[in-house]
């Protein structure tokens, strides 16, 4: 059984992929809301298969979404703006649906979906650690040793307990790689929340650092961090 869930603001597109989805034999509707934090909230205690999720809501974006979720379910996209198309395929999206969505064109979508492994996502959850390239020597750095990620135009900054590594690489792809106690904190930041000491109004502190907590994903933060003190 695929569990999915839609997100969407509009109640009249919620509807239209309620009906679509109770066609599918082996798809189980969990949640279908318009309000992205219930979402977000949903998901850390729940788990969902696939998504079918708008990208311009009024509280949080889809994009914004995909971006503070680590080991994200499969997506489908749905917009009535089509100029998102390219940029969605950034975040490793399933399809692209644009509204009002017709029954075939949501059918190659899902089954687009079924050709992709359930859970294939998860895949590194076990992984205990990172595999880099530093100066072109292979590395694996312990998920536990890593205080924080920062991103620095092209690259990325990796801080851990004995030094910063200097990678290529983008935080939307290192983000598929880590394991559920990363955090996405800002655009620019993904904070090991395993290693967090102190909660400020718009800081984590790690050891010594500050590693800034943006309003996007202030909710999300103190939200994961309390469902990982459970």
């Amino acid at each position: 059984m695929i569990k999915v869930g839609i997100i969407d603001d509009e109640i009249l597109a919620r509807r239209v992929l309620e009906e679509y989805c109770a066609k599918i034999e082996n798809f189980k509707l969990v949640l279908s809301t318009g309000n992205p934090l219930e979402f977000i909230n949903f998901i850390q205690q729940n788990e969902i298969d696939l998504i079918f999720l708008d990208i311009k809501m009024p509280e949080l974006s889809g994009m914004e979404i995909l971006s503070a979720l680590i080991n994200p379910p499969k997506v489908i996209l749905t917009t009535a703006y089509s100029e998102y198309a390219l940029e969605s395929y950034n975040y490793g999206v399933v399809d692209y649906l644009l509204k009002p969505i017709r029954i075939e064109r949501f059918l190659k979508a899902v089954n687009k979906a079924s050709t992709i492994k359930i859970g294939a996502s998860t895949e590194h959850k076990e992984s205990h650690e990172l595999q880099i390239k530093h100066e072109g020597i292979p590395l694996n750095i312990s998920f536990i040793s890593i205080l924080y990620i920062q991103s620095f135009g092209n690259y990325l900054k990796i801080f851990t307990d004995s030094r910063m590594y200097l990678i290529t690489e983008t935080l939307t792809h290192i983000s598929t790689v880590l394991s559920d106690n990363f955090q996405r904190t800002h655009k620019s930041y993904i904070a090991n929340l395993h290693r967090v000491s102190k909660i400020t109004a718009a800081y984590l502190w790690i050891d010594d650092n500050k590693v800034p907590v943006s309003t996007t994903y202030k909710i999300i933060v103190r939200n994961k961090i309390a469902a990982l003190e459970k």
